[in-house]
């Protein structure tokens, strides 16, 4: 379980150092560079909760199998890829292995081990997501500078092969013998929605906000967002339980969700490409210069989850919030001389901020819930980060390539720059507003008494609720 997840979770990270180079072998534009971001994130999202349910209903051991061979599959057609369109479909093809992996890896361990063994295997699998996304720059970076951009893909296939051997034999399998069927209407609704909000904000640069194309995306992306909402309220066995939102703590971890993966990850990829293609780094040094903000992130995690456990949960979030704010206004003022020095200060301190948000996020997400409920309270939860994900990179790409339009390369370095600092403005604007936001919503009175939890029925839970990116 945690090869896979280690492995899902390092594609989220190390496929951004890689980009300057698949745009300058498939001569790509930044909108092709944005749907090999966000392919990934839209399919993990849209299939984590329909995952699930598959998962409690056929067995966990199976789809997990499926996911994997998904997964690997997809990596091997990435490396082979030809072009944009063909890589994007393939990462598609990556996005809904990882939701397979993601809905049942954490019901499989929690059916394999009991506990304090339970407990010590839940901490191994945090540790393995925390170092997945720390190594993921750096790996990518080695990967890209010394072989090529393809083997950041192909290096997952004799792992997956081998993760897949060690499943089939050793892993136990398991079923919900109360599953319910899959909401096929919610899936649909929701895929087709984000899939038209996204396609819609990536077009706006290019067509104009004003253009058939970006009207119709946005309008059909309303249209299915309410018909989702419908679908929801109606059916009896939803995959989304709208009733959770009547107690405001779920509202807030829901926007917290989408605010940290919509400003601080979403711009990674952005000042990726000012990294490599405006200050000349390669791959390699690219990928060691984002350690100062993975590693606060992991040794940040660290010390809010000893705090967790003494210091209220908006207590932890919304400070976050404040730090990555900050940090990312310490990253502005870029100018044509700056080097990448400019953004170390803010790196780290948007790092530590990322930390302390990322281990009590985790923990609103089920603590609102009884048991019975944690599976989909997490799932949610993990697919509002997804949507943060491929929102974020699609809304602030349209701002960054509107500073592009220029006719010269010095114009061009300028406008990277112009353009950089302000999607880091409105990152910082997103995430000072979630911090109000969590402060106001998330509150101690919604969470579940840890001792009502110990005496209700515990469920093995379905969805990662660990994922730190």
């Amino acid at each position: 379980m945690c090869t896979g997840v280690f492995m899902l979770l390092l594609d989220i990270t190390i496929v951004n150092v890689a980009l300057p180079d698949i745009q300058r072998a498939f001569h790509a534009s930044l909108s092709d560079l944005q749907w090999t971001i966000d392919a990934y994130a839209l399919t993990l999202a849209a299939f984590l909760l329909t995952a699930g349910s598959l998962a409690d209903l056929f067995g966990r051991r199976l789809l997990f199998a499926i996911g994997l061979s998904i997964f690997t599959a997809g990596s091997l057609l990435c490396g082979v890829a030809g072009g944009p369109a063909f890589l994007v479909a393939a990462r598609a093809g990556q996005g809904v292995g990882g939701a397979i992996m993601f809905a049942t890896s954490l019901a499989l361990i929690a059916q394999a081990f009991q506990g304090r063994d339970r407990a010590t295997a839940f901490a191994v699998l945090g540790a393995t997501t925390g170092v997945g996304v720390a190594v993921g720059p750096v790996l990518g970076g080695v990967l890209t500078s010394g072989i090529s951009w393809r083997w950041i893909f192909f290096v997952n296939i004799p792992v997956g092969i081998a993760a897949l051997l060690v499943t089939l034999r050793k892993v136990e399998e398991s079923r919900n013998p109360f599953a319910n069927r899959p909401d096929v209407l919610g899936f649909l609704t929701f895929s087709t929605a984000l899939a038209a909000l996204v396609f819609g904000l990536i077009r706006s640069e290019p067509d104009g906000w004003g253009s058939t194309t970006v009207v119709v995306s946005l309008t059909a992306a309303a249209v299915l967002l309410a018909a989702f909402v419908v679908a929801e309220v109606v059916q009896r066995e939803p995959m989304f339980d709208f009733g959770l939102l009547r107690k405001p703590s779920f509202g807030g971890g829901l926007l917290a969700a989408l605010a940290i993966n919509g400003s601080l990850f979403s711009l990674l990829t952005y000042l990726i490409l000012y990294f490599q293609q405006t200050l000349g780094l390669s791959a390699a040094q690219t990928g060691v210069r984002f350690l100062p903000l993975t590693g606060a992130i992991f040794f940040a995690s660290g010390i809010a989850g000893r705090l967790s456990e003494r210091v209220p949960t908006r207590a932890l979030i919304a400070p976050g919030f404040v730090l990555i704010g900050t940090g990312l206004l310490l990253m502005r003022g870029l100018t044509v001389d700056s080097s990448w020095t400019h953004v170390l200060p803010g790196m780290i301190v948007a790092g530590i901020g990322a930390g302390f948000v990322n281990v009590p996020l985790a923990a609103t997400a089920i603590g609102i819930v009884e048991p019975a409920r944690a599976g989909m309270a997490s799932g949610i939860n993990t697919t509002f980060r997804q949507v943060g994900t491929a929102t974020g990179v699609a809304a602030l790409g349209a701002i960054f390539a509107r500073h592009l339009n220029v006719t010269n390369p010095a114009q061009l370095h300028a406008g990277v720059v112009d353009g950089l600092n302000e999607i880091l403005l409105v990152g910082a604007v997103v995430t000072f507003v979630a911090a109000v936001a969590t402060l106001a919503l998330i509150r101690r009175r919604d969470f579940v008494d840890p001792t009502e939890r110990a005496s209700m029925p515990v469920v093995e839970p379905e969805p990662a609720a660990a994922t730190a990116a």
